[in-house]
Formats: C-alpha cells, structure tokens, sequence
C-alpha cells in the first residue's frame, strides 16, 4: 500500500511538471503570435502565399495628366482664348462707360490737343520772367481769341456770299438740265420733271422727320456748347496745373510700374505735340494754297473754303478727301466743268505734296503711323464718337504707340541689367518728370 501510494505521488508530480511546460510553451506560441503574424497550416494557402504577395509588391496602375493629354498647340489656344475674352471684356465694359460719358471724354481729349498746341507759348512766357498765372492767363486767351475769330469769320463769308451761292447754284441746276437733255442719255424734260416731283412729294411727305432731325440739331448743338466750355475749363486747368495733374497720376500708379511711366509721359507728350503742331503747320499751308488756287480760279467763297480746308485737315486722309470734293462741288455749280477740273487739279497736287513732302519732314519720326493704322483707327474713331472721335483716333494712335514702344524698350533694359532702374527717371526723379515743364 506504501508503495502504490509513492507511485501515485510521483506520478502526480511529473503530470503537474508537464502541464507546468505545457503553459509555458503556450505562453511562447503566444508570445510569437502576437509578434509575427502565424503562418497558415493550409499547403494551399501556403502555396497562394508568394503570388499574393508580389501581387501586393506590383505598383498601382498610373493615369496621365489631363493637362499632359491635350495637344500643346491645343493648350496654347485655349489659355490665350480665355486671355483674349478677358481683354475683350474689358474693352467693351471701357467703351460703354465712354459711350455714356462721350461728351465728357470728347471736351478732355479736345483739352489736350488745344494744351499740346498752347503749353510751348506758356513755357516761352515763364522763361522771360511772366508768373505762371499771368502767362496762362495771356496764351489761353489769346488762343481762344484767335479760335474765335476764325470761327466768326467763316460765318460771317458764308452769310455774306450766301445769296451769290444761291444764284449760282440755280444757274448751275439749269446748266445741268439743259446739258442733260442735250446729252446722248436721251434723258427728256418730263423725266427731270418727274425727279424733282417726287423729291419735293419725298421732303413734303417727311416733313416730321425733318423737324425731328432739326430738334436732334438743336439738341446736338447745345452738345458742342457744351462740349467747347468744358474743353475751356479743362485747357486751363492743364495749363496752369499739369504738373500737379501729372504728379497725381503718377501717384495712382503702383510703385513698381512708376519708374516705367514717368519716363513714357514725357515722350508720350512730346508725340502729342509734335502731332499738334505738325498737323496745325500742314493744314495751314494745304488751306492756304488750295485758297490761292480757288481764289485765281474766281470760284466763290474761297476763303471760306479754305477755312474749310484747314479744319477738315484734322482729320486725316477722310478730311482732305471732303474738304477737296466741297471745293471741287462748289466750282462745279458755279463756273463750270472747266473750273471743276482745274480745281481738282489744284487740289490733287497740293494734297500730293502734303503727304510725300510735308508730312515726313515736318512730322518725322515722332507721329509715324501706317497708313492703315491711320485708316483703321479713324473709322473706328468715328463709329464710336462721330467727327470728334475721327480727330482724336489718330493721335491716340500715335502717342499709344510711343508709349508702347518705349515700356518694351524699358523692360528689355530692366531684364537685361538685373537690378538697374532703366532708361526712364527713377525715385526722387519722378517729381521732375513733369511733360508741361519739359520745354517747347
């Protein structure tokens, strides 16, 4: 019994070991479970194992760039497309705007020509001694002066030779109907009757239509009223005050792109005045010759034809066109085809001479335009703004092209020499930048 109960002790001790190793062995399989993960006992797991894992190792599927897709020439048109619509945008927002403010618009720009044309006189008085309020006080009233008696004295020859011109061109209607009739058109009597039948049933039949268009004249001339005491007042205050005016501009203009406009104004304003004077100095000798031409040719009202001509000369290539054809008409009814023809002559040579001899050298480098440039913008001009805006196309043209010219010239310069200010005057300098103190 002894010996049964020793057995059984021992026996008792070796299972209690066993199952002491037991606990610690799975306390190890633990141990490594939750350090790594347990390989799978199936073999065909196990198998699947190594594809799945350079499945895994294999690098997801790349898609091109949307951007990098689309053809360059593609791209290039539609990031200039959007460009263009935000260009045109803007145009068609600033031409409103001026379309509302027309008159204002026109009076400034008429403010500026008269400025660039009396400004020299101003700075010629300042330099013999005159104080700046006198002597723009002296230029602008005697250039209002002189305007005035210009416009007064073409009235005045109109009025007086009115009458004459109407005989005359009744006589000239009656030279043309018998020349007519006697014509190989076979044109008869009762069918220039008819003509003139029908053209005064026309003016009897739109006789509200024409009391309208003379209210719309009443209208368009309280415009110009208004328009030229507007240009007035503007022409004094550029006189007197441009330098303050330039420097405040100046001022609204962020400071990086100051330098590049303070050296643009200055040329900017002399291309304005050269346009001016050049323009005044061509005019005056096309009116004076062409004067002389209808004057020898006895055709009346030369001399307020060639007033005429000397204004219509503001206007290029459109005006001498007009303003030649007035004269040729008016030579037409009342001396005769003869006079007609030798007054287009006179005319054709003077205006031949204008643009081959005189406008190169008198304007020069300074306003050089295309001729289609010129073309163009005048046509524009006057769609937009009518008579005023053909005069103003032009030398907005010519100064918007200087300024052009010189801020790609400044630019170039500026990346060419890092660090450099350019050619244009820089920091304390822009002060004394000024165009209306920048001589004659």
């Amino acid at each position: 019994m002894a010996k049964r109960t020793g057995w059984l002790g021992r026996l008792g001790r070796g299972l209690s070991r066993m199952e002491a190793r037991l606990d610690e062995r799975r306390a190890e399989v633990e141990a490594e479970a939750s350090a790594d993960v347990e390989p799978s006992a199936d073999p065909a797991s196990e198998a699947q194992a190594p594809a799945a894992a350079a499945f895994e190792e294999l690098p997801p599927p790349v898609r091109p760039d949307p951007a990098a897709v689309i053809p360059w020439g593609v791209r290039v048109a539609a990031e200039a497309s959007w460009r263009l619509l935000l260009l045109a945008g803007m145009v068609w927002v600033l031409m409103k705007v001026i379309s509302e403010v027309r008159l204002v618009v026109l009076a400034f720009a008429a403010a500026l020509l008269v400025t660039a044309l009396l400004q020299p006189f101003v700075v010629r008085l300042r330099r013999i001694g005159l104080p700046r309020g006198l002597a723009t006080a002296v230029t602008a009233i005697l250039g209002f002066v002189v305007i005035g008696l210009v416009g007064w004295f073409v009235v005045w020859q109109v009025m007086e030779n009115l009458d004459d011109l109407s005989n005359r061109l009744r006589e000239g209607i009656n030279e043309l109907k018998s020349w007519a009739l006697d014509s190989p058109f076979h044109v008869t009597e009762k069918q220039i009757n008819d003509i003139a039948k029908n053209l005064s049933e026309t003016i009897g039949t739109n006789t509200e239509e024409i009391t309208s268009a003379g209210l719309q004249g009443v209208t368009v001339l309280v415009e110009v009223l208004t328009g030229m005491l507007l240009a007035m007042f503007s022409t004094l205050f550029l006189l007197y005050d441009g330098q303050k005016i330039w420097n405040w501009v100046l001022g609204l203009v962020p400071s990086p792109a100051r330098p590049g406009v303070a050296g643009a104004g200055p040329r900017a304003w002399r291309t304005l005045t050269a346009y001016v004077r050049g323009t005044v100095l061509v005019a005056l000798i096309d009116a004076v010759f062409i004067g002389l031409g209808l004057y020898f040719l006895k055709v009346p009202m030369a001399v307020p034809l060639a007033v005429f001509i000397f204004l219509f000369a503001f206007i290029p290539l459109v005006g001498a066109v007009v303003s030649g054809a007035l004269a040729v008409v008016v030579a037409l009814v009342t001396q005769g085809p003869f006079t007609a023809l030798m007054v287009l002559l006179v005319v054709l040579a003077v205006q031949q001479i204008e643009g081959h001899v005189l406008q190169p050298f008198i304007l020069g480098r300074a306003v050089r335009v295309h001729p289609l440039a010129v073309v163009l913008s005048v046509a524009a001009g006057g769609m937009i703004a009518g008579i005023g805006g053909a005069v103003v196309a032009v030398p907005l043209v010519a100064v918007t092209n200087t300024v052009v010219v010189y801020l790609r010239a400044y630019s170039r310069e500026r990346r060419l020499t890092p660090g450099a200010s350019g050619p244009g005057p820089h920091g304390s300098t822009v002060a004394l930048s000024s165009p209306w103190e920048g001589g004659e």
